[in-house]
């Protein structure tokens, strides 16, 4: 296809992705996303909101270094220490991008901006003139962009464009937009404004009306040709586009939507998996391309179709998106060998010490359950994986429970390498549970969720706890996995807990949220 046609894939996991509440995630978590993305064939990974704190300048600056394919960009309000601050954090970068952005419509500009329209069109020249001095690469957004008027958006654009913006990037920053809408927003600002050739206009769009794939591939129809998304959809409130959907769309539906996108969609399950494990987010069952269900046929109708041909009721292959059928292989027998291949076949890549603790609990695991379905590994590989690096760990747990009472947990875990062991009640064994966690680990966190389901089918089913944790006006999840309940619980709040600790101990975090 022509160079025009071409569709860049513009993933902001790591930034817009990881202001969900509750989906911080570590410097080394960050790297392993940034690196799949780079090795799937993103164009552009937004890496993170550089004066947020020294941790999001440290992870977008190491990105950056580490960074093969993937031009890296670090987000920047519209003030020089910001813009300042994103230059140095992605001047290591083989290909760098600042990403600055102000807010335009008429709501922002009363009541968050205080400014008039004529003060941010002096901005917008400002800091996108202050950005392009630093950088050849400067992408310009204009926040709320669909409730902004038609004429002044022009303006913005033109006042962007002028002052040496590459990418003009004009999201529905609330989700607002329909596609017909959006479209015809990009062909109006691509038509009225002088020089809108020489940039890449960009959509980005959130589904808090559920339209945000479709509108980003509406914005595409009428002439942007770039597109914001992130891995699973995540984002705050409602999400963004999800990056696996607007690929899968391109790919599939090319007779109806003729662009070119570079990422190499064998990766998606493994992003979509990893992503779900760092950021404690599980993964709907009926997510389109990478739920567990999106490939599921239960209807006879349907399985009798697929018997005959698969095109019958699936139109993509499951290994297109990188998932196999899965099987009962693996048991108490397995060497390292089959369980790595099978980790590799189930999309996963991890390092040696993870490898080795998944393998041991993977053999514990077998030794309890008749049956090991790959949905059990799944599960156990997404806990080694949201694990790693915690400074409070579960050793041992037994509780007394039962009608007659009391419930006693008795627990012990290790903290800093330090072995604590206590004994408390509580209403209910999780409840017990819960306070010997805060009896060894003191804390005022407030229990906003506890959710429980079975990963697979029978009485030996391994229990998957998702917990979320709010203290401060911080939230943090966290998940955890085992044949009893109980100690899945346990996994799940310290694993809640360790990133909600983590979190307070960078007193420089600031709550930046945008576009």
């Amino acid at each position: 296809m022509s160079g025009q046609d071409h569709v860049f894939i513009f993933d902001t996991t790591l930034r817009d992705g990881e202001q969900s509440p509750g989906a911080s995630m570590t410097l080394e978590e960050k790297l392993q996303v940034a690196e799949i993305l780079d090795e799937m064939g993103v164009d552009i990974i937004e890496a993170g909101f550089p004066i947020a704190s020294n941790g999001d300048f440290e992870a977008v600056s190491e990105i950056a270094k580490r960074s093969k394919r993937s031009v890296i960009t670090g987000l920047a309000r519209a003030i020089h220490a910001d813009i300042d601050r994103a230059g140095d954090a992605v001047r290591h970068a083989e290909r760098g991008r600042i990403h600055t952005f102000v807010s335009t419509s008429p709501i922002h500009l009363e009541h968050q901006m205080k400014k008039t329209e004529a003060q941010v069109l002096d901005i917008i020249t400002d800091t996108v003139t202050r950005a392009r001095n630093l950088i050849d690469d400067v992408e310009w957004s204009a926040m709320d962009a669909t409730r902004t008027p038609i004429e002044y958006l022009c303006r913005c654009v033109e006042a962007a464009i002028r002052a040496g913006a590459t990418t003009i990037n004009l999201p529905d920053t609330v989700g607002y937009a329909t596609p017909d809408e959006y479209k015809a927003m990009f062909e109006t600002i691509r038509e009225s404004v002088p020089d809108a050739d020489k940039a890449v206009f960009s959509v980005h769009c959130h589904n808090d009306l559920g339209l945000a794939v479709a509108n980003s591939l509406a914005g595409v129809a009428g002439g942007a040709r770039q597109i914001e998304c992130t891995i699973n959809g995540l984002g705050e409130r409602a999400g963004n586009a999800a990056l696996e959907e607007v690929v899968m769309a391109l790919r599939t539906r090319s007779d109806v939507l003729p662009y070119d996108c570079r990422v190499e969609p064998q990766f998606l399950t493994r992003a979509s998996k990893l992503v779900s494990a760092v950021s404690g987010f599980p993964v709907q069952y009926n997510k389109a391309i990478v739920g567990k269900n999106a490939f599921a046929h239960e209807s006879g109708i349907h399985q009798d179709g697929m018997l005959k041909n698969a095109e019958t009721y699936e139109i993509m292959r499951p290994e297109d998106v990188g998932v196999r059928a899965t099987s009962l292989v693996m048991g108490k027998h397995s060497g390292r060998h089959a369980f790595r291949q099978k980790l590799e076949e189930l999309g996963y890549e991890i390092g040696d010490n993870a490898f080795e603790e998944a393998f041991r609990r993977f053999k514990e695991l077998a030794d309890r359950k008749k049956h090991v379905y790959d949905e059990d590994i799944e599960a156990l590989v997404e806990n080694e994986i949201a694990t790693q690096g915690e400074q409070i760990k579960v050793i041992a747990l037994t509780v007394i429970a039962g009608t007659g009472g009391p419930q006693k947990a008795i627990l012990t875990m290790d903290v800093d390498g330090k072995h604590e062991t206590r004994e408390c009640s509580g209403d209910g064994p999780v409840d017990a549970t819960f306070n010997a966690i805060k009896a060894i680990v003191p804390h005022e966190a407030k229990l906003s969720l506890y959710q429980v389901h079975a990963v697979t089918e029978g009485t030996d089913a391994q229990g998957e706890v998702s917990v979320r944790l709010e203290a401060n006006g911080r939230i943090s999840t966290g998940k955890g996995a085992d044949t009893d309940t109980l100690v899945a619980s346990a996994r799940a709040y310290v694993s809640a807990l360790n990133k909600l600790i983590a979190r307070q101990n960078r007193p420089d975090h600031q709550e930046l949220k945008a576009v």
